[in-house]
């Protein structure tokens, strides 16, 4: 007989860290997301907001959905040497990126521990495995599964791991035994608002709730036009996603550890990249450096965007103007804009 204490056995022995199982329906915090959608803290990640009901309910997504296997990978390495991580000539990418897109890890483990339940249940089982691509509130079912408790930087947080977590899920049209439910019994961020308090551009309005709109990671990744001139300067020298809040979270600190699967490493030139070296690179060359990364999302005139804004806050003008100064005739305007931007701003300087 195919138990919940199988199907998590299994899924530790295929490489994720902790895994728990939830009952399907309708998702607790539904509201609270309609309410976010409401306020348009989505910015224009318009697929958010697309049929937000069946985002709201994973039986809208499975049919008979009656349980969702919930998984957490690590993906803590170490943390990058303070003289490196502040250098201003140095770009700062999110650990979560610091090599091998965790997509392509994760999602043939979950669809190989799916085709396992399929198996062992005897009979043919409706189910669909996501890592972060479907319509699914995945931290508030890693919730539910027990995993941890949500922080008030809006990230699921394991009383083991911290929140450097990958999550991803499988629904299923099959009855498992679900596990106690996280929240506070797992932990609480209490009275603490460190993570609030660190981020530089002020994108939480409220604990628990994220305005995407001022957020570094969408405006680094997902924002595909120029970043408004006013949160330039805020920054820094972030190229790639932003960990600020995570990097102030007492949880963080304590607990974080590398996992099972160690497909990501810290190598001084991918994790915090010369910012010079990083403009000299055209389609080919970005092409090439990022391969099979998360980085190509930003595509070359997006993270090159990124760079100019870096180089213009990094107050070395000795360096950064005669590099910027390059790239004016660039055949994207968007790296034109934010170079000429950044050029004025050393120069002001």
């Amino acid at each position: 007989m195919l138990t919940a204490e199988k199907v998590k056995a299994r899924a530790l022995e295929l490489g994720f860290d902790v895994v728990g199982v939830a009952r399907a329906g309708r998702a607790p915090g539904a509201e609270a997301f309609l309410n976010w959608l409401e306020k348009g803290y989505y910015a224009d990640m318009a697929w958010i907001a697309k049929n937000p009901e069946r985002r709201s309910d994973i039986r809208n997504v499975v049919e008979g959905a009656r349980s969702v296997v919930s998984v957490g990978l690590s993906y803590f390495v170490t943390d990058p040497p303070t003289d490196v991580w502040n250098d201003p000539l140095r770009g700062r990418i999110a650990r979560y990126a610091w090599g091998r897109d965790y997509h392509d890890d994760m999602t043939p483990r979950l669809r190989e521990l799916a085709a396992w339940i399929e198996s062992e249940s005897g009979r043919p089982v409706s189910n669909r495995a996501y890592v972060d691509t479907g319509p699914v509130l995945e931290g508030e079912w890693a919730v539910q599964a027990g995993l941890g408790f949500q922080g008030k930087h809006t990230l699921m947080i394991s009383p083991e791991w911290g929140s450097y977590l990958f999550l991803g899920e499988i629904l299923l049209d099959l009855e498992l035994e679900p596990d106690p439910v996280g929240g506070e019994s797992r932990g609480t961020c209490g009275s603490c608002r460190r993570c609030q308090d660190a981020c530089p551009t002020h994108a939480f309005p409220a604990p628990y709730i994220l305005d995407s709109r001022l957020c570094i990671s969408y405006l680094t990744i997902e924002h595909r036009g120029a970043i408004p001139e006013a949160l330039r300067t805020k920054m820094r020298n972030w190229i790639y996603g932003c960990d600020e809040c995570q990097m102030a979270c007492p949880w963080v600190k304590q607990f974080s550890k590398p996992g099972n699967m160690r497909f990501l490493k810290y190598d001084v030139n991918w994790a915090a990249p010369s910012l010079v070296e990083l403009l000299q690179l055209d389609d080919q060359a970005f092409r090439d450096r990022f391969r099979k990364s998360p980085i190509p999302r930003t595509k070359r005139r997006g993270f090159l965007r990124n760079v100019c804004i870096a180089l213009g806050n990094s107050r070395q003008p000795d360096v950064a103007i005669p590099a910027l100064e390059k790239v004016l005739t660039d055949p994207e305007p968007l790296i034109r804009e934010h170079a000429e931007w950044a050029i004025q701003r050393l120069r002001a300087e």
